[in-house]
Formats: C-alpha cells, structure tokens, sequence
C-alpha cells in the first residue's frame, strides 16, 4: 500500500498466480484495511490488481486442501470485523468499514473471490473485455465470501440468483449493463485515479458521512435513516473544515445558516 495526496493505492500483488487469493493474502487485505480505517490522511482508496488480472478467485491448491479436510476444518469462524467473522468475508467486508470512498479499478479477470472482492468496493471501474463470474456453483460450492448478501444488493435478486446458478462468465460491458460495473474505461487505474483525485479534492468529513448514510440505504427502517441525516447535516454544519469549504468556494464573507 502507497499513500500520495490523500489517496491509498491498495495493489493485489501475485501476479504470477493472477492475484489469486490464498489465506496469506486474505490476512493482508484485512490488515491493510483495518489500517486504513485509522488513517486520517486518507481520503479516498484506489484497490487495484497487478500484472493481467485484477483477481482469479481462490487459488486452487486451496481446492486440493478442501478434499481432503472436513468441513469444519475449512469454515474457520473468529472475531467478528463488523458484520463478519470469516477470513475470507473480512478481507471483503473490511473496504466497506473504511469510512471513505473505496474505488476499484478491475482489468483482466475479476471471478469467483476476485468478483467478491471488487462487490467491496464503493464504485467498480473495469475494462469493456474484463472478465467477471460468480463461478462457484462449478466447483460446487457457493459464494462464501459476502457475495451472496452484496450482489442481490447491487445488480437485483433476480439477476444475482440467474449469474449464482448458471456461473457464466460475461464481459465488462455487460457487466456494466446490469449495474455491477459502475463505469468502463481501456484504462481503468489511470481512471480510477482521475475520480479519486475529484472526490479528495471535497471534505472528507461530508465523505465520510455521505457514504456511511449511503450504506444505511435499504438497510434500516426509513425513519431511522431520515434521523441518520439529520444528526449528519448538524454536526457538519459549521464546522472548521466545513466553513473552509465554503469560504474557499464562495469567499471568507459567506454566511452559513
């Protein structure tokens, strides 16, 4: 992980195996996340694969150790981090407990835990011919690392179930057609980096705010998210970084109400 003008670079970093995810790096990705979630000097996250894939899934010596191990021997439970208390569900549910905007930038394969593993992320930016694939029914398993709570979320119940049960592969135009993809790009970290750059340039406290209410959408009961606002708007209005922005925007002379 780098840190440049308040924007970490978080860069998957097994490029020989496409990124593959074993236990090693699922740890990895929970401790720099869990990092993150304590740094003040960052306001937006950039998560990116190095070499030709963004991530392939599980790495499949795993596989081999599932044949041969019980059930209980696989399903390690711990701690909760959140909502979760499984390696693999921490090293994606953790980029939903930094509290700033977490963009993915997705070329060559994103499927299986790799697919997962961008679903973490606030916005998902890929290339039209990136790969994406909820494969697990092929090896007879089924998404175990947040996929099947995040996904119905984000592209419908409906379409989610038909991508789970069929496993089939589809395009990053595709994807970008049903709502997985947020945007596409022939370059997605150049463009990744370009909306980060435009989203730290704003108050990190609003963002922070903004995306802790933005998650709370669908999620509690109305009222409780129209109150959620309301204790958000007090205590951002006129603070110090709030005046600055406004001063900055409208001239030291601007009231606040």
């Amino acid at each position: 992980m780098s840190v440049r003008d308040n924007i970490a670079h978080v860069v998957l970093n097994r490029p020989d195996k496409l990124n593959a995810l074993d236990p090693a790096m699922m740890e990895a990705l929970v401790q720099t996340g869990t990092e993150l979630r304590d740094r003040k000097d960052v306001a937006v996250v950039v998560v990116s694969g190095a070499g030709r894939a963004f991530c392939s899934g599980l790495d499949l010596s795993q596989f081999d150790q599932m044949r041969e191990r019980r059930a209980a021997d696989v399903v390690v439970l711990g701690d909760r981090l959140g909502a979760a208390r499984a390696l693999g569900q921490k090293a994606v549910h953790v980029w939903s407990l930094i509290s700033v905007p977490v963009v993915a930038a997705v070329h060559g394969v994103a499927i299986g835990g790799g697919l997962q593993l961008a679903l973490g992320a606030d916005i998902r930016i890929a290339t039209p011919d990136s790969q994406w694939s909820v494969m697990e029914i092929r090896w007879g398993i089924i998404p175990d690392m947040t996929g099947t709570q995040l996904l119905p979320e984000i592209v419908g119940r409906d379409r989610a179930k038909e991508l789970t049960f069929t496993g089939r592969r589809i395009d990053g135009s595709t994807a970008a057609e049903i709502g997985m993809v947020t945007t596409l790009a022939d370059d997605p970290l150049s463009a990744a980096f370009g909306l980060a750059e435009e989203i730290a340039t704003h108050p990190r406290n609003a963002l922070c705010e903004a995306k802790r209410l933005l998650d709370l959408s669908g999620r509690v009961p109305l009222t409780d998210g129209f109150d959620a606002e309301q204790d958000a708007i007090a205590a951002l209005m006129g603070s110090e970084e709030q005046v600055a922005a406004v001063n900055g925007r409208l001239g030291p002379t601007a009231k606040l109400r």
